[in-house]
């Protein structure tokens, strides 16, 4: 009888561990998309401010804001999926 209560214990202690573990992964990834987010939309707006009026100044701002989008879009879904 012992044997299955140390076994459960155990059992129950590894899953708590294992669920802790990927909930961190889910919330770090979110705070590093929100992180990213915000880095790529100051970017974009400070690139804007002072850009020059060719092709590549145009391409890098494009760059700029698909960027910030993706990371913004991301964070957006991870905090929706989080409150759920």
């Amino acid at each position: 009888m012992k044997i299955v209560w140390i076994n459960l214990l155990l059992l129950g202690m590894l899953q708590a561990g294992f669920f802790n573990e990927e909930s961190a992964k889910v919330k770090q990834d979110m705070l590093e998309n929100e992180r990213l987010c915000k880095l790529f939309t100051k970017k974009a707006e400070e690139y804007k401010k002072h850009m020059r009026d060719d092709l590549l100044a145009k391409t890098t701002l494009a760059s700029y804001e698909h960027r910030a989008s993706l990371f913004c879009g991301k964070a957006k879904k991870a905090e929706s999926n989080v409150t759920k």
